[in-house]
């Protein structure tokens, strides 16, 4: 499955784009387990899962063919 990754987390995997080792479906909180697994400069940071175009909660599950981000928390005034 390709995740597409913005802002710090791009710099941190040090690309834009990243590939991941899944089932045709799982949660997203499997996600973030695979991710964090597979790329551990990852590992712990904070992120919101979309797919296609919509947060989704941990419980939401995801198809291979799923457009997929992950977004990380925005501060700002």
């Amino acid at each position: 499955m390709e995740v597409m990754l913005f802002a710090g987390l791009k710099e941190m995997a040090g690309q834009g784009r990243i590939l991941i080792d899944t089932p045709a479906s799982l949660t997203a909180g499997d996600l973030k387990k695979r991710i964090y697994a597979q790329y551990p400069s990852l590992d712990g940071e904070v992120f919101q899962v979309a797919c296609n175009e919509a947060f989704v909660k941990d419980e939401h599950n995801i198809n291979e063919h799923d457009e997929v981000a992950l977004i990380p928390p925005v501060s700002g005034g």
